[in-house]
């Protein structure tokens, strides 16, 4: 095929137009997709400096689902405690409700005062006893040789006792004290004479003391809470993690792994928290208030753990805040890199087709001289 010979004027404007097409073809990408930078080619360095602001953004991104699990696990453990509180309070008003209501457990205060545990009592006989007996189980002392016997090994007598419900204790003004734990009688007997017993301030026989059933009831309604603090301890997880049941948890904060915080759980089922079963069905005001004071050292671990737990809560939600905030600040820093500005290349399109009308004119112009050689032969 021949080669066509074109005029300098002709081929000139025809390069001009060749280049406006493409820088329209340009432009118009351009404003089909928003982006001055769409691959490798048309700017090395802002194409790869974006791509790795975007991949640091999308790995913070995809932190933000655990942090969110995160922060939503400590507000089941906050929810728990906070039902918890409720509960111990309410045990704390059944306890004080069973103070109330008399003990009506059998009580032997002696009737002599002034007695210390090195209060030496004389028998007549080395083989003279003292039995005490709650109905089931006999506590049996039996006088030593020599000069007398020590209220300490009297009373240790009593109490070292296997499955004896009966405490031997002193009174503040120093008497003996006979105490059935769990309701019904005390018996005194064995084989030591009036006189004898009298230096304990003691009498043969039985003093009566019948089960109080209000404060049974009352215990039992202790009981019942006890079994609510473990099942509410149990049920207050989230995504398979308990805070309240000895489950620990680490949130991690960036895409390195470097920086992560750790959050210790605990066991806050009843025993967890101290609160035992009630002593004794509540029958001794002993009883009750051990019980008492196990619920106020449980309300103490409540509340101190609600602090640590909400200042856990305050760190995971500012590092929240934080990484949502460097997901856009990234995100915003690579599209400023790659984004084109719609109303610049809009302008640019407009100068362009201008520029091209004006080629197309001028190449019109550049070929009429060339026509102009036809009319030689017209």
């Amino acid at each position: 095929m021949a080669d066509i010979t074109l005029s300098a004027g002709v081929r000139q404007n025809l390069l001009s137009l060749q280049s406006t097409a493409d820088l329209m073809a340009q432009t118009q990408n351009r404003l089909a997709t928003g982006k001055k930078v769409n691959t490798a080619l048309d700017n090395p360095i802002s194409y790869f400096t974006s791509q790795s602001l975007n991949n640091r953004a999308s790995d913070l991104n995809a932190l933000l689902d655990s942090i969110s699990n995160a922060t939503q696990t400590l507000n089941a453990a906050n929810n728990g405690l906070t039902s918890l509180t409720k509960l111990v309070q309410s045990a704390q008003a059944i306890a004080q409700q069973a103070l109330q209501s008399a003990s009506t457990s059998a009580v032997v205060n002696g009737t002599v005062t002034g007695l210390t545990g090195a209060s030496v009592i004389t028998f007549s006989a080395n083989t003279d006893t003292l039995t005490v007996n709650d109905g089931t189980t006999t506590a049996t002392f039996t006088a030593a040789a020599g000069p007398g016997d020590t209220v300490t090994a009297i009373m240790a007598a009593i109490n070292g006792t296997a499955n004896l419900n009966i405490t031997a204790s002193l009174n503040t003004d120093g008497s003996l004290k006979l105490t059935n734990l769990v309701g019904g009688n005390i018996v005194i007997g064995g084989t030591a004479s009036a006189g004898e017993l009298a230096g304990l301030g003691l009498v043969a026989g039985t003093t009566t003391g019948a089960v109080n059933a209000t404060r049974t009831s009352l215990a039992t309604q202790f009981d019942d809470i006890r079994t609510q603090i473990d099942s509410l301890a149990a049920d207050s997880s989230y995504n398979g993690v308990n805070l309240l049941n000895g489950d620990s948890l680490t949130v991690v904060f960036n895409e390195t792994g470097t920086s992560t915080q750790s959050i210790a759980g605990v066991t806050f089922d009843a025993s967890g928290l101290g609160v035992a079963a009630a002593a004794n069905n509540f029958q001794t005001d002993i009883s009750v208030n051990v019980a008492l004071g196990d619920l106020t050292s449980a309300l103490g671990s409540l509340r101190s753990q609600s602090v640590a737990f909400g200042s856990s809560l305050s760190v995971v939600q500012t590092r929240q805040d934080f990484t949502k905030a460097m997901v856009n600040t990234l995100q915003t820093g690579a599209d400023n890199l790659v984004l084109a500005d719609t109303n610049e290349e809009g302008a640019n399109l407009l100068a362009l087709q201008t520029r091209q009308s004006l080629s197309t004119t001028a190449l019109s112009l550049s070929a009429q001289a060339d026509q102009a050689v036809l009319r030689l032969f017209g």
